[in-house]
């Protein structure tokens, strides 16, 4: 696949308290009115983060049409899974409702932070949100007890199936001078979106530079399963991965043919990921982060090829 990078959709100018830095893990959603309205993780000088939306024009992303406000979904009560922050990560509608799946930071003593994955439900088109609960519906379970997050759901067959990143054996590793965490991926499915079977790994490193992995996108097309996927490295940080599976499970990488890459000045120049695509009036769209993970904002590339997801 080839993309064309279009450039940089949105960024915090640091004017409102809680929008003062980031736009990550832009997450896209088409409303009946036309408008593209995309989730991002938005955060505040604390690195607190909060889920917002920027409404864009869908067959040209890098027109904006309104920024919310305040938050769609803000930090959870003290003592829970997400007290110090949310993004979000992956959605789709259900029975007339939106899904929306997040991750909910937690602050460590021993160890930086935690991560678990919530669900909160729209039932007005995703102009407002409710935590389906207080409690992360991918909890720590024994071999996962730092992290179950960066997930990506969709419905295939009649089911639904997970793709999310869980910590990995001891789940920390110290290099040059810091803790780094160690994410897997695994895979998982569900009858109602809600509560999940025991997951399968289905991806592991290539090389000794990898140490994780980050949100994947995945799509079904001609019977074949492909990803989108951020991989995470000692050396360069996030990059942009692509592997496909005959049944989802069993992963080919083929990480030569992602078809985008760094840019050689700007926004996007140190390192890019967390893809999410969608298709819109023949065409198929590439939303993604650059530097920071986010911390530069989030922007687009447009598929050269007509190859729709």
């Amino acid at each position: 696949m080839n993309w064309s990078k279009k450039g940089l959709i949105y960024c915090p100018d640091g004017v409102v308290d809680w929008k003062n830095q980031f736009a990550m893990l832009p997450t896209p959603l088409l409303l009946s009115n036309g408008i593209l309205r995309i989730f991002v993780g938005i955060c505040d000088k604390n690195n607190v983060g909060r889920i917002g939306y920027v409404d864009v024009n869908p067959s040209n992303p890098s027109e904006i049409i309104e920024v919310s406000e305040t938050p769609i979904l803000d930090i959870g009560m003290k003592g829970a899974f997400d007290d110090y922050g949310v993004v979000p990560i992956s959605i789709l509608r259900h029975n007339g409702k939106v899904y929306l799946y997040y991750i909910g930071f937690q602050l460590g003593v021993n160890v930086p932070y935690y991560m678990f994955c919530g669900l909160a439900i729209s039932e007005d088109e995703g102009k407002t949100f409710e935590r389906y609960s207080r409690s992360p519906i991918l909890d720590r379970i024994n071999d996962e007890l730092y992290a179950r997050c960066g997930v990506n759901v969709i419905k295939h067959n009649g089911k639904f199936r997970m793709w999310y990143i869980g910590s990995y054996q001891e789940g920390w590793v110290e290099s040059q001078g810091k803790l780094r965490p160690l994410y897997i991926m695994k895979v998982c499915e569900s009858m109602d979106g809600i509560h999940w079977s025991k997951p399968v790994q289905c991806m592991d490193y290539k090389n000794e530079d990898e140490h994780g992995f980050g949100r994947p996108f995945v799509w079904v097309s001609d019977g074949i399963y492909k990803m989108y996927y951020s991989i995470r490295t000692y050396s360069r940080g996030y990059y942009i991965g692509y592997a496909e599976s005959e049944d989802g499970v069993h992963w080919n990488r083929k990480d030569d043919e992602v078809g985008i890459t760094l840019s050689q000045e700007g926004w996007d120049s140190q390192n890019i990921s967390y893809p999410f695509l969608y298709s819109y009036n023949g065409n198929t769209y590439m939303l993604y982060n650059g530097n920071g993970c986010g911390k530069s904002g989030f922007g687009y590339a447009e598929l050269k090829k007509d190859i729709l997801i």
